[in-house]
């Protein structure tokens, strides 16, 4: 993404801890979405040095409450650095968000222990690394990866996307074992290049983790589009106990926010992250993009998948018939907020605030370019008394 903007000054404290409530973040508001309250936004400088590596990338955050620090996974494919996550603190209360202080890095590494290589070491071996949450009830983290599809006169790699579980210092401890659907074709079946596994959650209680696919497969039919609501996508619902997927539900996308600038160029639209409410409920974030305009398009939407059609026997949602859909409905979209957004990817619940409700923390990923921002929005839950029907 060509974006042209000024970074904001970045503040780094060294402590902010009256500032925030310690308790820990809770699933019980998860029932009474009423709004967001806006609390405020830093943004980090561009290719921050920070322990051998640079920041940005940030494509996914999860917080840790026993710890109240948050992990953050980078989309670098192990071409500025190894394949990583990072530890960070941000420092907010129920009024301001003061700054964010990066305090660790960890290297995902391989089955056989070793890092990541880039594309130009082993292409079929580099991760494309887009999700992570933290397990607290295991002490142990779940990452997704998108793979790759290269299909072209001169190459084929195909690398399937994946979901991991790994330790705290990086290393390999087991995979989810995916559906033979969202492997890798050389043919115009199954993911998408760049449109596969870009979100993930797990239940409270840890019992399921869901994941979500970014944009549809070839076999559903077309990739979201201006003007056009036809785009469908899928929700995959694990257990964690055997790894073994158990459900999935189609998802329809929002269309295309903007036209191209010009015509015909780069657009998309499709779900970036997750937040898992519940067994059946979550937030998803879908972000928009066309050439030529500036800012993402984000939207939030309390997501339902109570009456959905389980399609986990369903080859093709474009020829498929009486399949339902997940419901969901709009809960805050980021243009009303007036200013500058970026590519949001990551979302998590934070600490408690000193008000007893809870705090939601979004991350942009600047792709690594200086025309981009690495952002952090920080938002009050605002509780509704009727709560989620």
């Amino acid at each position: 993404m060509k974006i042209s903007r000024f970074l904001p000054v970045f503040m780094i404290m060294a402590f902010f801890a009256g500032c925030i409530s310690t308790r820990p973040a809770t699933h019980s508001v998860t029932a009474h979405f009423g709004k967001l309250r806006f609390i405020g936004v830093q943004t980090i400088p561009h290719n921050m040095p920070f322990v051998g590596a640079v920041t940005g990338g940030l494509s996914g955050i999860d917080y840790d409450a026993s710890r109240q620090q948050y992990y953050m996974i980078c989309d670098d494919r192990s071409e500025l650095a190894p394949a990583r996550f990072y530890t960070a603190k941000l420092y907010f209360s129920g009024q301001s968000f003061d700054s964010v202080r990066f305090t660790g890095m960890t290297t995902l590494l391989q089955q056989n222990g070793h890092p990541y290589p880039g594309a130009k070491a082993n292409a079929a071996l580099t991760p494309d690394p887009e999700a992570l949450r933290y397990n607290a009830k295991k002490d142990r983290f779940v990452w997704s990866s998108e793979g790759e599809r290269i299909v072209n006169s001169k190459d084929t790699i195909l690398t399937h996307p994946g979901v991991y579980e790994i330790s705290r210092d990086g290393r390999y401890l087991d995979s989810f074992s995916l559906p033979a659907q969202f492997r890798m074709q050389a043919t115009d079946n199954g993911p998408r290049r760049n449109g596969a596994f870009e979100g993930l959650g797990f239940t409270p209680g840890y019992r399921y983790t869901f994941v979500s696919l970014e944009e549809p497969r070839y076999e559903d039919g077309p990739r979201a589009d201006v003007g056009d609501t036809t785009a469908l996508t899928r929700l995959i619902k694990f257990d964690n106990k055997t790894m073994q997927p158990v459900a999935q539900y189609a998802y329809r996308l929002e269309p295309v926010a903007h036209p191209t600038v010009p015509a015909n160029a780069f657009k998309v639209n499709g779900i970036s992250d997750i937040l898992v409410l519940s067994d059946d409920r979550l937030l998803s974030i879908e972000r928009s993009f066309s050439s030529g305009v500036k800012d993402c398009t984000i939207k939030v939407f309390l997501t339902d998948l109570r009456g959905a059609t389980d399609i986990s026997r369903v080859n093709s949602l474009k020829t498929a018939t009486g399949v339902k859909t997940v419901t969901k409905s709009l809960l805050f979209d980021f243009a009303s907020l007036g200013q500058y957004i970026d590519n949001i990817e990551g979302v998590t619940f934070g600490p408690v605030l000193p008000n007893g409700h809870q705090s939601l923390v979004f991350v942009a990923d600047n792709n690594f370019s200086a025309a981009e921002e690495s952002q952090f929005f920080v938002f009050e839950v605002v509780p509704s008394p009727a709560g989620i029907n």
